[in-house]
């Protein structure tokens, strides 16, 4: 993951973590046991994350702590909105797919992206733990990490919720997606 070196001013700030803080209170099942005044003094001694954090939230993805690692004392965010994050979506897996592309080729990759916003996509065990907290992508999909071996075949994972069940499916990595996108992962 790409460190980024952007900062927000203090009024950004402000309004970041009054959202954070809303959408924390407003759904206390995603992190049970954990208090927000914790999870706030972490964010204000981690200034470096928040440009993430806030790219999370403009670009729609609503993200929410959802854990915290006991080893390191890091609260785990996740994209928590309904359907994968909008302003996110109609890119191929990575820029190796990106530059297969003969024709019709997206403005960038998943991978580029995320690495652009300083976060991780999720894993295909944090994809099935976020489904434990909620019903997401019930009308999306959204790209997983793909394991090498599947990506160096020219595939790459994506999942969804349909018929009150998660789902892994494959596709081409090259393929995209008006109502596929990505949703990431931050440890604060």
């Amino acid at each position: 993951m790409k460190a980024t070196k952007k900062k927000l001013a203090a009024a950004q700030q402000v309004e970041l973590f009054r959202v954070l803080q809303e959408r924390f209170e407003e759904n206390m099942a995603r992190h049970k046991g954990l208090k927000w005044e914790k999870v706030l003094e972490r964010l204000e001694a981690n200034p470096d994350k928040l440009w993430s954090l806030q790219e999370m939230e403009r670009t729609g993805g609503e993200p929410d702590v959802v854990g915290l690692d006991k080893k390191t004392g890091e609260y785990i965010f996740f994209d928590c909105s309904e359907e994968t994050p909008a302003d996110r979506r109609s890119l191929c897996y990575d820029r190796a797919a990106l530059d297969s592309r003969k024709e019709h080729k997206p403005v960038s990759s998943v991978l580029e992206v995320a690495a652009e916003m300083g976060i991780e996509l999720l894993t295909e065990e944090q994809y099935r733990e976020l489904q434990t907290l909620g019903e997401y992508d019930l009308k999306t999909s959204s790209w997983i990490v793909t394991p090498a071996a599947i990506r160096k075949l020219g595939g790459a994972l994506f999942g969804d919720r349909r018929y009150d069940h998660v789902f892994i499916y494959h596709n081409g990595a090259q393929s995209y997606y008006a109502a596929r996108a990505f949703r990431g992962c931050l440890k604060v």
